[in-house]
């Protein structure tokens, strides 16, 4: 336990360093580099970070074409830096996350949308801007169950935000993720969920023994043009359920 413990704060040290690090990336290099040069860094900064926590990753499939909306289910802080270390991408998060104290600002510095999930105008407002980034070219990640849960099952979708596919014409394309370690295949170290705090969510992921990222990539659904929102949401979910369930019996 105490070989564990001290491992643990080296990781965490680590880590603490490596979000300073992104800071001056974010405030003395962003300035002076082009979106596809920044979006490079976002992703080599997520993989380090990940190395740096003790997580390996491991992923199956590839991202197809841009523009794209990348739809996955939700565990964990961890999620973001496993899909930017495969794909960089924009994010759109709830609003409570730009106020986390300085990483609030490097989620906001990588390009992330927020959104006040309890303000349907604010929806409206995110909708449009998450529509107008797929036309321009980008890709869009988004997580519809708008909460994260143990990683055993996925929640409800909440569809409005896949309208911005259909808006744009643009594909969908589900990622399935899945945290294991070496005592869980459904590491619960790694789920952040309820009123768990922050540094006690960071602690138990350091703790994590053999602790992997699984990001599994499901080929582009087509394009959404003519879509219903509700059934594409629904159809996505059962997707993403579909891989997690054929992962734990595997």
């Amino acid at each position: 336990m105490i070989v564990r413990s001290a491992r643990a704060a080296w990781r965490v040290s680590g880590s603490v360093l490596h979000v300073l690090l992104g800071a001056l990336i974010c405030a003395l290099a962003f300035p002076f580099f082009g979106p596809v040069r920044r979006m490079q860094l976002v992703g080599w900064w997520s993989a380090r970070m990940l190395a740096v926590l003790g997580i390996r990753l491991q992923s199956e499939g590839s991202i197809g074409n841009r523009p794209v909306l990348l739809v996955a289910n939700h565990i964990s802080w961890l999620d973001i830096l496993a899909i930017n270390a495969v794909q960089p991408a924009r994010f759109v998060s709830k609003s409570d996350v730009r106020r986390w104290p300085l990483l609030g600002w490097l989620v906001a510095c990588g390009g992330t949308l927020f959104i006040e999930r309890e303000r349907k105008r604010d929806a409206m407002r995110v909708l449009h801007q998450v529509a107008e980034a797929l036309r321009a070219g980008e890709i869009i990640a988004v997580f519809p169950e708008g909460t994260t849960s143990e990683g055993h099952g996925v929640l409800p979708f909440h569809a409005n935000l896949l309208q911005a596919a259909i808006a744009a014409q643009v594909p969908v394309q589900t990622l399935a993720l899945r945290y294991s370690d070496a005592t869980q295949r459904v590491s619960q170290a790694a789920a952040y969920v309820g009123d768990t705090p922050l540094v006690a969510s960071i602690w138990a992921t350091a703790m994590a023994q053999g602790l992997q990222a699984q990001v599994r990539i499901a080929p582009p659904w087509g394009t959404a043009q003519g879509d219903d929102r509700r059934a594409l949401a629904e159809q996505l979910r059962l997707q993403i359920l579909h891989h997690l369930e054929a992962n734990e019996q595997a």
